[in-house]
């Protein structure tokens, strides 16, 4: 401490002054002496309080404009960014990219709200550049088609499903002849057109891609049998090869197809492999050639491809027929009905039905316009009867596929409608060897025929998927009649385990019996006697072509007879 300050607090504090005479002699002496005393104490304490109070009254002020200060910093700064910290934390890998901070509500023109908007562009301008990249490496330029990286990136998730699949390269030469020829804007165009083709040649659910300059792929999921890839690929071929206008040029682009079928085991850059080493072989085969990985999936097609034309062929060159088969009422041996059943001429000049005919009609798709065409031919041989006063019901088969197709059911009706089909006279034979995977779909498909007179026969009976269940569910269905199959009958009479339950069954759902493959008169008597109200078989007639049936059981001099 400074001695002055010592000096000033020295207690008691003492001060002598000297007091001399008025006059003023040479040699002055003090007359006396004046002496003061002064104690500091008091003064000494109000200093310190005053200076303890002073630096108090500091201290907290500075206490409290830290606290202030604190709180504002931490309401204003701290806490927003601590905020926003701990939502940039929180973001998973997914949503990292393109996430956009909310802008606090009190920083709207402060530093923070200048951060959030300069974080909010920066993620924006990034997605734009991560969508660029993405189209540049998943896109091939110009088509902006799926590139092959991006294929072989679909086929590692067909590969991963347990289902069947395509893969189609078509090698388009015609690009790669127009590379030293056409100018780049011409080949643009050539190209872009050729995409617009091929778009317009597959199903919208098929997946395009071009995995080089000339060549596409086609990812064909669900495609199970190499004919339907066959067919595919011609589509293809044949809408590739229509004359292209270009520029005042005449182009008739060609190509060469490679198929490969997916089997289990494959990986996806060997699957790709397969569909390019096929497209190499057909295009050293020559222009607008088609092949397969495996050459034996190759005349599988083609074996299939002839059947179909065979087919139709025979369909467009009336080498179909009905005929008909009687069907008789048990209690009386009379005709009370017919069955169609389908013919074809052979080359020899007969007509007969083909083994497995009908499956190969399935199995070729061909189904549909065959189906029809029995139907129409159905009902005009009814319409003929009808014209007569002939009002013999007539029994068709029909397949659920025709049924469940879309508007069958419709063209059904508008048939019965345009040949003025009389109700009762027109019976469908459903397959029961078709699934009923919907009956409520069935039951909604059935029953406007239903309503417009025509009768439901359940064909086929025991020789399907009739279980229990469904069963049950029949009950719910528009049937009228029940079938019971050949193969029941023929074991008539000498096994009875079977054909009593099923004929228990159909009275318990209140349908009709119809038992077909009647071949002796054992099995008519006990059929007879186990009240079986109609058979079919050889026993009363076998199928006729629809002229000989009329003269035969329905001729004047027939029904002259009968009387």
């Amino acid at each position: 401490m400074p001695v002055t300050v010592t000096r000033l607090f020295e207690l008691p504090v003492q001060i002598s002054l000297p007091i001399y005479s008025l006059e003023r002699p040479a040699n002055p002496q003090p007359l006396a002496y004046l002496v003061l005393q002064a104690d500091s104490y008091r003064m000494y304490k109000f200093v310190m309080s005053a200076l303890a109070t002073l630096v108090t009254a500091y201290l907290l002020l500075v206490l409290m404009l830290t606290v202030a200060l604190t709180w504002c910093i931490n309401r204003l700064m701290v806490r927003p960014l601590r905020r926003i910290a701990r939502e940039l934390n929180d973001l998973s890998q997914q949503e990292r990219l393109g996430h956009q901070l909310t802008l606090p509500r009190l920083h709207h023109d402060d530093e923070i709200g200048m951060l959030v908007r300069s974080y909010n562009r920066n993620q924006q301008s990034l997605v734009r550049q991560h969508d660029e990249l993405s189209i540049q490496s998943t896109r091939f330029p110009v088509s902006e088609l799926p590139n092959k990286a991006f294929l072989l990136a679909m086929l590692e998730q067909t590969v991963a499903r347990p289902q069947s699949a395509a893969l189609i390269v078509v090698a388009c030469e015609t690009l790669q002849d127009a590379a030293g020829v056409l100018k780049e804007s011409q080949r643009e165009m050539l190209l872009l057109t050729l995409v617009e083709k091929l778009r317009a040649a597959i199903p919208p659910q098929m997946v395009l891609a071009q995995v080089s300059g000339y060549d596409f792929a086609i990812l064909a999921d669900g495609l199970a049998e190499p004919w339907q890839a066959v067919t595919l690929s011609k589509q293809v071929l044949t809408i590739i090869n229509e004359r292209l206008p270009l520029h005042g040029l005449q182009l008739r682009p060609y190509a060469s197809v490679g198929i490969a079928m997916f089997h289990a085991g494959l990986s996806a850059e060997q699957f790709y492999r397969r569909a390019v080493s096929a497209a190499v072989t057909a295009r050293r085969k020559g222009k607008n050639q088609i092949e397969f990985f495996d050459p034996e999936q190759m005349e599988k097609a083609q074996r299939r491809l002839m059947e179909e034309h065979d087919i139709m062929t025979a369909l467009d060159n009336q080498q179909f027929a009905i005929w008909l088969q009687p069907q008789v009422a048990c209690a009386s041996g009379e005709i009370c009905g017919a069955e169609v059943l389908l013919r074809q001429r052979q080359a020899d000049g007969s007509w007969s039905l083909p083994p497995s005919l009908i499956e190969r009609i399935e199995s070729c798709g061909l189904i549909i316009p065959v189906g029809y065409w029995v139907m129409e031919e159905a009902c005009r041989q009814l319409a003929a009867w009808q014209s007569q006063g002939i009002m013999l019901p007539l029994s068709v088969n029909v397949s659920l596929l025709q049924l469940l197709e879309h508007d069958r059911g419709e063209e059904m009706l508008k048939l019965i409608a345009r040949y003025r089909i009389a109700p009762g006279t027109l019976i469908l034979e459903v397959t029961e060897s078709c699934r009923m995977d919907d009956p409520q779909d069935v039951m909604a498909r059935l029953r406007p025929l239903r309503e417009a007179g025509v009768q439901i026969a359940l064909d086929d009976f025991g020789m399907g998927y009739a279980g229990l269940h469904q069963l049950q569910q029949m009950k719910a269905l528009p049937v009228d009649i029940l079938k019971i199959d050949k193969v029941f009958i023929d074991m008539l009479p000498e096994d009875v385990s079977m054909v009593p339950a099923m004929i228990q069954l159909a009275r318990g759902l209140s349908l009709r019996i119809v038992a077909e493959g009647v071949e002796n008169d054992a099995q008519y008597r006990w059929l007879q006697a186990a009240g079986v109200e109609v058979l079919q078989g050889h026993l009363f007639g076998c199928a006729l072509p629809q002229e000989a049936f009329s003269a035969r059981y329905l001729s004047p001099a027939r029904e002259d007879e009968n009387l």
